[in-house]
């Protein structure tokens, strides 16, 4: 018998389970997954990750990733709009996103960023949907665009800023994405926070998959001698969810029950899915 999880934000549909998608998500289901939701990156993969939620019993969000916006054209604003409300009675559909902004990867227009983003946050309030935002080295500008464009509160995904910064997004009704990252020794604040953050301020993700945990990790420089990058796979939450209840120095049933609570708080959409309080722990290994 073991705990089960949510993994908040997992890209099952990216091309790394190409060969293998069903097995990855039955074997999360045996180590304790109970449920995933799915992110949206573009217009080309909103049918994709609503027919994967349709056919694992998860959930999806339809939106568009800052990282894509360069290829993206304004009028996927309007194609956005239609398909929130084309499958606004799919009770699989949680969110808009992967939406918000991204100041890491150089090159990409930071003006055309905050155009899809802020046109996006107006569709998440005119739908009544959360988002998932994405805030790679653009914290304050995300809390900005939502203090301007008030939404229905989310996620912030992958989230690795400051105790006064997650305060101010758990100030607007948004929960706080914890997953790979915080297992590494490194990552001093991100593991403070963990600890730190009161107990319905975190979500649990991978982001599979990205952002490895440490026991997947592969160096830069062994990466230079040949090793490939280890894929991520919601397989691993119950392990990370694991290292951030020793932080928080919580049992982990106990800390599985908080982390559904919370997932539940931040997607509402999830209520209509899944038990309030979770399944409990199943003896046969299986979560769902």
């Amino acid at each position: 018998m073991h705990p089960v999880w949510i993994d908040t934000h997992c890209h099952l549909d990216a091309c790394e389970f190409d060969n293998d998608r069903d097995a990855v998500r039955q074997a999360a289901t045996l180590a304790g997954v109970a449920h995933c939701v799915f992110p949206a990156v573009e217009r080309a993969n909103w049918d994709t990750v609503r027919v994967l939620a349709h056919r694992y019993g998860d959930s999806y969000a339809l939106g568009i990733h800052p990282l894509f916006t360069g290829r993206a054209h304004e009028a996927d604003i309007n194609l956005l709009a239609q398909a929130l409300h084309a499958h606004r009675g799919d009770p699989r559909l949680v969110a808009v996103g992967e939406i918000g902004l991204d100041g890491f990867v150089p090159g990409l227009s930071m003006e055309r960023q905050e155009w899809f983003y802020r046109a996006q946050l107006k569709l998440a309030r005119q739908f009544g949907l959360p988002v998932i935002l994405h805030v790679r080295r653009s914290v304050d500008r995300v809390l900005k665009g939502l203090r301007t464009v008030s939404v229905a509160g989310g996620i912030a995904h992958a989230f690795n800023g400051s105790l006064q910064q997650a305060e101010a997004f758990t100030a607007l009704g948004f929960k706080l994405g914890f997953g790979g990252a915080v297992t590494h020794d490194r990552a001093l604040q991100l593991r403070r926070l963990a600890a730190r953050l009161a107990p319905d301020a975190l979500v649990l993700e991978t982001d599979a998959p990205d952002i490895q945990p440490h026991w997947l990790y592969v160096t830069a420089a062994e990466r230079a001698a040949g090793q490939p990058q280890a894929r991520n796979a919601p397989t691993e939450l119950p392990r990370i969810a694991s290292a951030v209840a020793q932080l928080r120095d919580t049992g982990e049933r106990e800390w599985a029950a908080t982390a559904w609570r919370n997932s539940l708080a931040a997607l509402p959409g999830l209520a209509r899915l899944l038990p309030g309080d979770g399944p409990g722990p199943s003896p046969d290994g299986g979560g769902a």
